[in-house]
C-alpha cells in the first residue's frame, strides 16, 4: 500500500539501530541507511517528549544536503521516570541500578520522529506507560549477562527475556518502547506522500 505512494521518494533512515530497520522492512518501506554522527546533548530544561522532538530534529539538521525527492527520517527513544530521562546504561554497574530502578514500578518511554523533506520539516512523537514487576537481582543478572541491553535506553528490550517475564502492562504502542510508533510513522508518510 505505502510502497505505491512512496515510488517516487528516496526515503533515508538515519539509524544504525537494527530494530528500526527491521520495521521499515517489515512497513514494506524501501529505504537506505545513511547515519551521520552527532553528540546527542540536550538543554537541561527540556522535559519528555521535549526532548526526543530536539534529539530527533538534531539529527535531522545534520542533513543539510536534502534532495527533492528525499524523505530523511530521524528518531530518538528515551525512557522517563521520577521527571528524569534514562538513557542508554554506561556500564554492568549502571544498567543494573537502571533495573533496579524500574523494578516494581511503571515508567513512561517516548520515542519521536522527524521527517525531513527540502522543504519542510514534521515531528510526531509516541508515548508507552511500562509497568514493571518486582525483579530480583538473579533476574536482573542474568538478562544482563545473556542478552547484554547495552545499548537500550533503560537497559532494556520489551522484546528481550525481561520483557516476557517481568512486564505485567503496558498502555499504548508496543512498537514504540522498541524505538519506531510504526503506526505514526506510516500515517505521517501517508500524509507526506499524499501533499506532494
Amino acid at each position: 500500500m505505502l510502497k505505491k505512494q512512496l515510488a517516487n521518494f528516496d526515503i533515508i533512515l538515519a539509524s544504525g539501530s537494527p530494530r528500526r530497520q527491521h520495521f521499515f522492512k517489515e512497513l514494506d518501506i524501501h529505504f537506505t541507511v545513511d547515519v551521520r554522527e552527532i553528540k546527542e546533548v540536550f538543554p537541561p530544561h527540556l522535559k519528555a517528549q521535549e526532548i526526543t522532538n530536539y534529539l530527533a530534529q538534531l539529527k535531522a539538521n545534520a542533513f543539510k544536503d536534502v534532495k527533492d525527492s528525499q524523505i530523511v527520517i530521524t528518531s530518538d527513544t528515551i525512557v522517563w521516570k521520577d521527571n528524569r530521562a534514562i538513557g542508554k546504561p554506561k556500564d554492568k554497574q549502571d544498567a543494573v541500578k537502571m533495573l533496579q530502578n524500574l523494578s516494581g514500578e511503571t515508567h513512561e518511554v517516548f520515542t519521536s520522529v522527524c521527517f525531513s523533506t527540502k522543504n519542510n520539516q514534521k515531528t510526531v512523537y509516541d508515548c508507552t506507560k511500562v509497568q514493571f514487576k518486582e525483579l530480583t537481582i538473579d533476574e536482573i543478572d542474568y538478562y544482563l549477562n545473556t542478552c547484554r541491553p547495552y545499548d537500550k535506553a533503560g537497559s532494556y528490550g520489551i522484546q528481550d527475556w525481561l520483557g516476557y517475564v517481568g512486564i505485567e502492562k503496558i498502555e499504548g504502542c508496543f512498537f514504540n518502547v522498541m524505538g519506531l510508533p510504526t503506526r505514526l510513522v506510516y500515517s505521517t508518510l501517508l500524509e507526506i506522500a499524499n501533499s506532494k
